[in-house]
């Protein structure tokens, strides 16, 4: 008989297997503890104060990553198919969220429970290579994000992330992507006008 996951985890067994090579046991074993979940565009899947018990795999989606203040919406990171994503701080320390993740499109989400995730490292040395592997990919994004708005000009931040990113510009509201740039509407607008009459 075929495995349960060869149809219903298939995509998410590819991405496992992208960071490290894993048997088909240990994978077998993995896989039995997602859930799947979907969320509507504008449907919460973190807000503040809530604990963040779940890690999660984005199969078909996008979703925003953000923190807000009295200055406003400030957003940290998108995230978009085939991508892992949580609250990473708020997962690891086992402390309220502080931020919120909010779907911007209609998401189709596989979840595993912490102390699953837990279990499968104890299980396979090789999960547990995937999973720091993951949780490392996600920080490293946050880093870079912060230092290119120290070290990027607008302009510069906005040319990389239309040639890494160019799919956002059709997914995201373009005040999300503004803010995402640590710019206004106003100051993205000016930008791609200047580019505009360049080209």
């Amino acid at each position: 008989m075929m495995p349960f996951y060869s149809f219903y985890l298939d995509s998410l067994k590819r991405k496992i297997r992208s960071y490290t090579k894993v048997s088909d046991e240990d994978l077998t074993y993995g896989l039995q503890f997602y859930k799947e979940r979907t969320f509507k565009k504008g449907e919460f899947i973190i807000k503040p104060s809530q604990y963040v018990n779940y890690f999660y795999f984005l199969e078909k989606g996008c979703v925003c990553y953000y923190t807000e203040d009295d200055l406003g919406l400030h957003v940290m990171e998108f995230f978009t198919d085939n991508t892992f994503f949580t609250d990473l701080y708020a997962y690891i320390e086992g402390v309220p969220a502080e931020n919120y993740i909010k779907a911007t499109e209609n998401c189709t989400v596989k979840m595993i429970l912490k102390k699953d995730v837990l279990k499968s490292y104890n299980y396979s040395h090789d999960l547990e290579r995937f999973g720091r592997i993951s949780m490392q990919e996600a920080f490293v994004k946050i880093f870079q994000k912060t230092n290119d708005l120290k070290t990027l000009s607008n302009q510069e931040r906005y040319i990389k992330l239309l040639n890494k990113r160019p799919d956002l510009f059709q997914r995201v509201p373009q005040y999300l992507i503004a803010s995402y740039l640590g710019l206004t509407p106003v100051g993205l607008s000016k930008i791609r006008k200047r580019l505009t009459e360049q080209s």
